[in-house]
């Protein structure tokens, strides 16, 4: 994992960078800018990030069939479901849809060791261990009589679950062949792609906060959710999927569930 463990250094900074967005984020919402909206404003967040990691490597970006489909896939299956989230919270129970979506490096785990070969210590393990049981019980909330609409909410968990997994994968594979500001640059690019099904979801009937307290305080605080989706590629680059994918769902499950 290289002398000095920088994987772990930049999973640090993914855990204080989305655990100061989570803490900040409802404030915004809570004054009447909605979730969907949000994700438009930290979608076009990420360009500022892409660009600077760009210029890091001059403006060397990887144009390759592979390196953009990997890209792609990346930026879609990690936006995409967040928008799916979006739905599934709508037609189902939050103290459900976010344990089940939790044990999503699961599948990250699962691919990484059978086509990535990637193994751990006897300690590592016990961690990843540890981790994954931590996650459900972390996301767990307790019932607050919201129904659910027959079994919608269930597919769409599963394909957050599934998407979640699967990019975390990815992501690490891609960073075998490409550079980590490329992969960010699709993620980007996809996101923005994605910016109109987010204001399909919007319920623009409602009151909307159009001011500094919307959806530019929204930006203040999305640019730390960016940075720490730029980190978080990073650190997939120096350490193994089988650990980074535990480690920093935790926080991101935590940030998500509290606003």
């Amino acid at each position: 994992m290289g002398k000095g463990k920088p994987w772990l250094i930049y999973a640090i900074i993914v855990t204080v960078f989305w655990g100061l967005w989570g803490a900040l984020i409802e404030i915004p919402e809570k004054g009447g800018f909605p979730a969907t909206l949000g994700y438009s404003v930290w979608a076009l967040t990420m360009i500022i990030p892409s660009l600077i990691a760009l210029r890091l490597v001059k403006w060397k970006l990887e144009t390759d069939t592979k390196s953009i489909v990997l890209g792609c896939i990346i930026g879609l299956t990690g936006a995409g479901g967040q928008l799916l989230l979006f739905q599934a919270l709508r037609t189902g129970p939050a103290y459900l849809v976010f344990p089940f979506i939790s044990l999503s490096p699961v599948v990250t785990i699962l691919l990484s060791s059978i086509f990535l070969k990637e193994k751990a210590s006897k300690r590592g393990w016990i961690g990843i261990i540890l981790a994954l049981a931590a996650i459900p019980l972390l996301s767990y909330q307790s019932a607050d009589g919201s129904g659910a609409d027959g079994i919608i909410w269930v597919v769409l968990a599963l394909l957050v679950f599934l998407a979640w997994g699967i990019q975390a994968y990815v992501m690490r594979f891609a960073n075998k062949t490409m550079k980590a500001e490329s992969i960010f640059f699709y993620m980007m690019v996809t996101g923005i792609a994605l910016i109109p099904f987010a204001l399909w979801q919007t319920d623009f009937s409602q009151p909307i906060n159009w001011g500094i307290s919307g959806p530019w305080l929204t930006a203040a605080i999305q640019i730390l959710n960016a940075v720490g989706a730029l980190m978080l590629v990073y650190a997939f680059r120096y350490g193994k999927a089988i650990i980074v994918s535990p480690m920093t769902i935790v926080v991101n499950l935590r940030a998500l569930i509290f606003h």
